[in-house]
């Protein structure tokens, strides 16, 4: 598969959450940071997000906005209102004036996806992707929108399964999406795939993970020379080359560890470790544990923190 493929099967995301979101007159909320990613389809209106470290951004009908690491944010009628604390529900939710027909609806909620990876996973991707109506209607991302709008207001049988479909390939859409507005600087796996040289790079690694890689035989992949391929590399992706293959090894790893079917022989060399021991070394140094006392302590509630990869 190709790296986006890659990673988008080691999350394994699927529709955890996706209510209705209406709003009247002013109102406003805010929500804490929480460990999901977040999203947001504007079926009406328009209304506007606020997040901590950036100018507010406006979002209306037809706009898609993913947080692929949902930081604490504001959603508002306008900038300025005041915005009262509020929790993640999992019913729909209505803000401000509760009679009368909503000014601005859409469907929020969350993408629940693999715990393990989702730290080193995630921190590939942007902060945020905001697709407007006027990028996305003329592009196959536009006609999705309409299936999806059309089905949130039918009562077919079948409708909330359409839905959470609907929605998981807007995920991949978004992620795959070759505008990504004010994040096209944020260092990144989308940023790499953007790059024709280290996109050559990227397919290599994913394409033989196994392979004795280096810089230097990374370099000549990409057609550049060694220092200059480093460097650039760092700056789109935020990691050294090496780094990122074995974050990835690391990744797919902890995956085949967790599903119990293949033995620390196979996982070492399906990874490009030359025994299980030197893997068991290797693994170790980066999680803080073995990998067996990893897989057991999955499953029986090991502290969290032990098994994310710094």
């Amino acid at each position: 598969m190709d790296p986006l493929s890659d990673i988008i099967a080691l999350l394994r995301p699927s529709t955890a959450v996706a209510k209705p979101i209406a709003g009247r007159g002013q109102w406003g909320v805010h929500y804490q940071a929480y460990d999901a990613p977040g999203f947001t389809v504007v079926l009406t209106g328009e209304a506007w997000v606020t997040f901590d470290d950036r100018e507010p951004l406006q979002i209306a009908e037809g706009d898609f906005l993913l947080l692929p690491t949902t930081p604490a944010f504001s959603l508002c009628s306008r900038p300025g209102v005041t915005c009262v604390p509020a929790e993640p529900l999992a019913e729909a939710v209505r803000h401000g004036e509760q009679a009368g027909d909503p000014d601005f609806l859409a469907l929020g909620g969350s993408f629940s996806i693999e715990s393990v990876n989702a730290p080193l996973l995630l921190a590939l991707l942007p902060a945020f992707i905001h697709i407007s109506a006027s990028a996305g209607r003329a592009k196959r991302f536009g006609r999705l929108m309409e299936l999806l709008s059309e089905e949130c207001v039918a009562n077919d049988p079948g409708k909330e399964l359409i839905i959470q479909r609907l929605l998981e390939t807007l995920l991949v859409e978004a992620l795959r999406w070759d505008i990504l507005d004010d994040n096209a600087a944020s260092a990144g796996l989308l940023n790499g795939l953007r790059d024709p040289a280290l996109a050559r790079v990227l397919r290599a690694i994913h394409a033989d993970v196994r392979a004795k890689w280096t810089v230097a035989g990374l370099a000549e992949i990409a057609y550049m020379a060694r220092s200059a391929f480093a460097a650039r590399f760092k700056e789109i992706l935020g990691c050294a080359p090496i780094e990122y293959l074995t974050r990835w090894r690391i990744a797919i790893a902890k995956d085949a560890l967790l599903s119990g079917v293949k033995s620390l022989d196979q996982i070492a060399e399906d990874i490009g470790y030359e025994s299980a021991s030197a893997f068991s070394t290797a693994f170790r140094k980066r999680i803080g544990c073995s990998p067996g006392r990893f897989a057991r302590g999955h499953v029986t509630g090991i502290d969290p923190d032990l098994l994310v990869v710094s």
